[in-house]
């Protein structure tokens, strides 16, 4: 997922990138508003981690996101049509 989508869709991916970031307060997340380089600023002085770490998490993450929650089975039979 590209960051222009994720700024569109914060509200409703602030949640997942919560759960992941649980360090950061409703006011990081407020400043942070989809905006990749605040998440990973953000990421960086919370955890502790260099720059090029925390830019990793966050692509991560972003990787997860195109991943669906729940893969529908690749055999389960078509409901059939009505005529």
């Amino acid at each position: 997922m590209n960051w222009d989508r994720i700024e569109g869709q914060w509200k409703q991916l602030k949640g997942k990138a919560q759960q992941r970031w649980g360090k950061l307060t409703d006011d990081d997340w407020d400043v942070i508003a989809g905006k990749r380089d605040e998440l990973i600023g953000r990421v960086q002085a919370l955890y502790g981690k260099k720059k090029d770490q925390a830019e990793r998490d966050v692509d991560e993450w972003t990787r997860e996101l195109k991943q669906p929650d729940t893969a529908a089975p690749a055999n389960r039979p078509r409901a059939q049509e009505r005529h």
